[in-house]
């Protein structure tokens, strides 16, 4: 008796419940895959961002807001400032390899909006700033020659916000100056797509800073002790030390805890699949009792309708499972520009990152799943007696 040929042409039988049965096990399997592959896409993001950062440490002076979207939050308040010359100290650590000073303004701007807007500026070295954001690609023009020249370099969002192209002028609300705009920056994904880049110097002087500073990036040799680094660092007086290890490590404990809640949801979607194959299985053992028993009756052992039986629900499994899979790849960009919409600050590349290891233990994880919700009709089918299936059909 062939096995396959028969569970073949019985799921034939019923075609259209077949089909729904096949396309909710599809879904399902598009649904696992989708989410396995963000979850490692998205992962992937943040370690590549953060590593694209191009400092391993930030120094800050104790207390200071430093991040945009918190200079937002307090409405341009807030900034501590830490003396210029710890350049100069922390470069003396042989651990350090470059370093790149910073300095954040914000300037609320009453035009901006229904209720007025904040703006970043944020003053940084020409010459060391470029070297550290290597992600940073422009749309227009290029960074400004000197340190104390009036020019500005837009993020993307900034350039559409403020509509201004390379060559256009710029002034900063409260101020009379006229600025140059040299470069427009290309769409990242971080928060330098808001921001407005200026020469360190320019924002000293125009924001009467200077000697101040906010923010000094690091970057260290290879092979040296962070944790030994890290302390010299913390014994500077009136300064905060954030370590991008550390940021790193309590980001992904964050995407881990997220994990679970991914695998959870695809965990459901496979068993409302798999209660679609039992019910979709059973019914056609119930439908073909008699048939079942003729078979018997003919000599088929009960292990021989056991494989029948089971043979059709891993055909189902395997034909939806893989139709679901080819499904995620179609349509992992659209899924991509979906999650883009409602994250905008998602990470850089691509965020649905499927590949073989993540296709094949999808596929596994669906048909192993198909097959064990299989297990009890084909246990019923195979304990079909003869003699009562056919005394069944004639009553």
């Amino acid at each position: 008796m062939n096995v396959y040929s028969i569970a073949y042409k019985n799921l034939l039988r019923k075609k259209v419940r077949t089909t729904l049965t096949a396309g909710g096990i599809m879904l399902s399997a598009w649904v696992l895959a989708t989410l396995l592959g963000f979850n490692r896409g998205y992962q992937q993001g943040l370690n590549r961002d953060i590593d694209n950062m191009g400092f391993q440490v930030l120094l800050t002076a104790k207390g200071c807001p430093y991040e945009a979207a918190t200079l937002m939050l307090k409405g341009g308040t807030g900034l501590r400032y830490m003396p210029e010359d710890v350049v100069k100290t922390v470069y003396a650590n042989a651990e350090v390899d470059k370093i790149t000073p910073m300095l954040m303004q914000g300037v609320f701007d009453p035009d901006k909006g229904e209720n007025g807007a904040v703006a970043a500026y944020l003053g940084v070295d020409a010459e060391t700033f470029p070297g550290m954001k290597t992600y940073l690609e422009f749309k227009q023009g290029g960074w400004f020659s000197r340190n104390d020249s009036y020019e500005v370099v837009m993020g993307f969002e900034a350039a559409e916000l403020e509509q201004r192209e390379a060559g256009d002028k710029l002034l900063i609300p409260g101020m009379d100056e006229e600025l140059t705009v040299v470069g427009v920056l290309k769409r990242s994904g971080t928060q330098d797509d808001g921001t407005i880049f200026l020469p360190i110097n320019t924002v000293q002087k125009l924001f009467k800073k200077k000697g101040q500073l906010t923010g000094l990036g690091i970057r260290v040799k290879k092979d040296i002790d962070m944790a030994a680094f890290e302390n010299k660092l913390y014994e500077l007086p009136d300064v905060q030390v954030v370590s991008m290890a550390q940021v790193k490590t309590t980001i992904m404990n964050l995407v881990n805890s997220a994990r679970v809640i991914v695998l959870g949801i695809a965990g459901i979607a496979i068993i409302i699949a798999m209660a679609g194959v039992v019910n979709t299985i059973l019914m056609s053992v119930m439908e073909r009792y008699a048939e079942i028993g003729i078979i018997k009756s003919m000599g088929a052992m009960p292990l021989d309708i056991f494989r029948m039986i089971w043979m059709e629900t891993a055909i189902l499994c395997g034909l939806g499972g893989a139709a679901g899979i080819g499904l995620a790849f179609v349509t992992a960009r659209l899924a991509e520009a979906a999650v883009r919409y409602f994250l905008p600050y998602a990470p850089n590349g691509a965020l649905i990152a499927l590949d073989a290891r993540i296709s094949g233990f999808a596929f596994a994880l669906i048909v192993v799943g198909g097959l064990l919700s299989g297990i009890y009709p084909a246990w019923r089918a195979a304990r079909v007696r003869p003699l009562d299936a056919i005394r069944s059909e004639g009553e």
